[in-house]
């Protein structure tokens, strides 16, 4: 399975984000939306690995984080036979940084996919994956006349999804 580190958001973005995961779940499209899980929330992946080890978790947990604004932009699609539809969240300098600091600790780790490196990570939030093909255009349309909206990176969790468990890293100093 994968493990990863994500950025949470505030309550409204958070509640924005879902708000369109059903709107796409509304339109026949399958979103996160049918996803009942406490962990399935809306995040931004800033680093993926095979395995996470517990020094590099303790690492993690010592980095100084404090909340940063960052914009939710356009609609994206990813992949062509899988097509998974995303948010652009808009690259700032403040979310570059502190990217690099946490794909600088977990760097160590194996099975990390080359689109996480900086320079080659583009964020975003997913919205739905494996969007037939023939659905595409119905799932853009479903949202993409929502407009950009400003956000609030507000915390760092864990995810291990070998043990399908979340937990906090990095807390505000």
């Amino acid at each position: 399975m994968v493990q990863s580190v994500e950025l949470l958001l505030d309550d409204v973005a958070d509640a924005e984000i879902r708000r369109q995961w059903q709107l796409l779940a509304d339109a026949g499209i399958p979103s996160l939306a049918g996803k009942s899980a406490e962990t399935n929330r809306p995040h931004i992946t800033v680093a993926v690995a095979r395995q996470i080890w517990p020094r590099i978790d303790h690492a993690l947990d010592q980095l100084p984080f404090r909340p940063i604004p960052i914009r939710l932009g356009g609609v994206l699609v990813f992949g062509a036979r899988n097509p998974i539809l995303v948010r652009l969240v808009v690259p700032s300098e403040q979310l570059l940084a502190l990217q690099r600091r946490i794909f600088a600790v977990v760097s160590p780790c194996p099975g990390i996919p080359s689109n996480v490196q900086p320079d080659e990570w583009t964020p975003h939030i997913t919205l739905a994956r494996r969007v037939p093909t023939q659905h595409l255009g119905e799932a853009v349309h479903a949202i993409a006349r929502d407009r950009d909206f400003p956000a609030t990176v507000v915390g760092i969790r864990r995810w291990d999804g070998d043990q399908r468990r979340e937990w906090p890293v990095a807390r505000g100093r």
